[in-house]
């Protein structure tokens, strides 16, 4: 018998088929860990960073716990940022699908107060969002959390790092005292502790040491004056050609550096930073996300809650100053047993990060000369897609087919031309073959969905 299996767990027929379609073909450490004490009802805390398979732990026990006669909201699940609440969202979704009338609302700043009270009128069981909007709406009196059986706190350590513990004391002092709590941390710091402790019941804890393993994740370090990194940097991706590169710089200033001098170099780069909008960082995000922009440049702030699958590359622009940092930005590449590259161009103040990065991660890399590193081209590819964005989605009823369709219609183009598309609470995004893109405009432009005429943005 397979120990990794779901059929292990007291799943239904159903869910394990689904849970094969979607690929879950057999579990990761921590659900293995995990999920025989969150299915049987236990409090949990749990070591766990984002991409270990974590959402699939909580997911699968929320369904057991839902009363799907009622409309109120049972489970509340909470997130540090909108990234990572729309996608916990989106995969709560993908594994509860087989079971019918299960409602879901996702809750966070940027959006309107005002369509998310409709939302919660209208019953929303599970609620997945930010502190600062679920608090907020739960002090407007439009979030009941009165009939609560579940809450998830995911990124634990992040949430108190952000500075969010007013809004947790608001939330959680209005909880039921009966209730399931699981607490997902990356880190088991003090006030982690002092956390669980006024939240959960005699829990039990997962330690799983594979979460910040770095083995399949191929690293160097190059040796750069900081007046030549910008140069180094484009060497670096002419000699590896990625699909996808994510790079970290540690300032906001360098990110708009970067951002710069790739783009006058022919590349496809966006920047992230505080200072966007929610709605535009949302657009860079999909560029990224739909391979519609090869490049994307942040700081780890910026970075906080995404989780790009597939990811090839990983550049260290500038090196972090703790090397647990270091870890945590490589960890974004090398992901469910696929290979990654993280490369890093340190400068001579540097060289004494090398040496906590070794000490962290029991390694002896060295700090190799970029001027070993000789591209065979200087051919720069263009990003393979081209994205639209869609002023509708599951809000207005909204579905991946509806968008499919409008696309590959009488006179469309081939549905192997169609790329990712992602529907949200009130916008849908859309990928195509950038050979395809002219075509695909008008069709979006033309077509209606749901017998609608909605909004066509190219980003």
């Amino acid at each position: 018998m397979n120990p990794r299996s779901f059929s292990n767990l007291p799943l239904s027929d159903a869910q394990l088929s689904n849970l094969e379609s979607l690929g879950y073909h057999n579990m990761t450490p921590v659900q293995v860990a995990a999920l025989p004490g969150a299915l049987a009802g236990d409090d949990l805390i749990a070591q766990a960073r984002t991409g270990s398979g974590k959402t699939a732990v909580f997911a699968l026990a929320l369904l057991a716990r839902l009363e799907l006669a009622s409309r109120d909201t049972q489970v509340l699940v909470l997130c540090p940022t909108r990234e990572l609440s729309i996608q916990v969202s989106t995969e709560v979704r993908r594994i509860v699908r087989h079971q019918q009338n299960v409602t879901l609302t996702t809750l966070y700043g940027g959006q309107s107060v005002d369509l998310q009270k409709q939302a919660l009128k209208k019953g929303a069981q599970i609620v997945v969002g930010t502190p600062g909007r679920v608090a907020d709406l739960v002090e407007k009196g439009s979030l009941l959390l009165k009939n609560l059986c579940m809450l998830v706190l995911d990124e634990a350590d992040r949430m108190l790092d952000m500075g969010f513990i007013k809004e947790l004391k608001q939330i959680t002092r209005v909880l039921p005292q009966k209730r399931q709590t699981l607490l997902f941390s990356a880190t088991y710091p003090d006030n982690i502790q002092e956390l669980s402790s006024h939240l959960q019941r005699d829990p039990k804890r997962i330690s799983v040491e594979e979460a910040e393993s770095s083995a399949d994740i191929e690293q160097h370090m190059y040796r750069c004056k900081p007046e030549n990194k910008l140069e180094g940097l484009k060497t670096l991706l002419l000699e590896h050609q990625p699909t996808s590169a994510l790079i970290f710089c540690n300032f906001k200033q360098s990110t708009l550096d970067v951002r710069a001098f790739l783009r006058k170099a022919g590349f496809s780069a966006v920047a992230l930073n505080g200072d966007l909008d929610q709605r535009h960082r949302e657009d860079i995000l999909m560029l990224f996300k739909h391979q519609s922009c090869s490049i994307l440049i942040a700081t780890d702030v910026a970075a906080r809650g995404l989780d790009i699958k597939d990811l090839p590359l990983v550049i260290n622009y500038e090196l972090p100053s703790g090397a647990d940092t270091y870890v945590h930005r490589i960890g974004r590449t090398g992901r469910a047993g696929k290979q990654g590259v993280a490369l890093s161009l340190c400068g001579e103040r540097e060289l004494g990060k090398l040496a906590q990065i070794n000490a962290y991660q029991k390694t002896a890399l060295k700090a190799e000369s970029l001027e070993t590193v000789r591209p065979k081209t200087t051919h720069i590819p263009r990003a393979a897609n081209v994205t639209f964005s869609i002023s509708g989605g599951r809000k207005a009823k909204v579905r991946a087919g509806d968008i499919l369709g409008a696309l590959t219609g009488e006179g469309g183009i081939a549905g192997s031309q169609v790329g990712k598309i992602d529907v949200m609470d009130y916008m849908a995004y859309v990928a195509v073959q950038r050979a395809a893109a002219t075509q695909a405009e008008q069709k979006l432009s033309t077509s209606k969905i749901k017998r609608r005429s909605f909004k066509i943005k190219k980003l």
